[in-house]
């Protein structure tokens, strides 16, 4: 099993900046792929952005420019820098970790979630 712990949520006025945190309980290099998603009220979970062990990141188009996802190897830790935050950035922000079938980890993991409050 693989536990994420988030942080770093909050409340902040528009065109302010937070930074999410994202602690994994095991080695990041053990997990294919590391991710950002969101959910406001009333709306379904989307994918933020998302960093693969191997290839680029990926960013919603409604990020990009703004938000950027890295990662710290060496504290299993990924991160995500918002800047210019808009008030539809609002929501709850969850840490996603993909490994995949050729790992006895097999398997989707979620954070429990952090809340993201972007004041006009």
């Amino acid at each position: 099993q693989v536990q994420l712990v988030e942080s770093g949520g909050g409340l902040v006025q528009a065109g302010g900046s937070l930074r999410l945190s994202c602690a994994a309980s095991v080695s990041i290099f053990s997990i294919n792929t590391m991710g950002w998603y969101r959910q406001a009220p009333g709306k379904q979970r989307e994918l933020v952005a998302a960093i693969p062990s191997g290839g680029s990141t990926n960013y919603a188009d409604s990020v990009r420019g703004r938000f950027t996802i890295s990662r710290d190897n060496a504290k299993n830790t990924v991160y995500l820098q918002m800047n210019s935050l808009k008030p539809k950035d609002t929501a709850v922000y969850y840490c996603n970790a993909y490994i995949n079938r050729s790992s006895r980890l097999y398997g989707d993991y979620w954070g429990q979630g952090t809340q993201v409050t972007v004041s006009s």
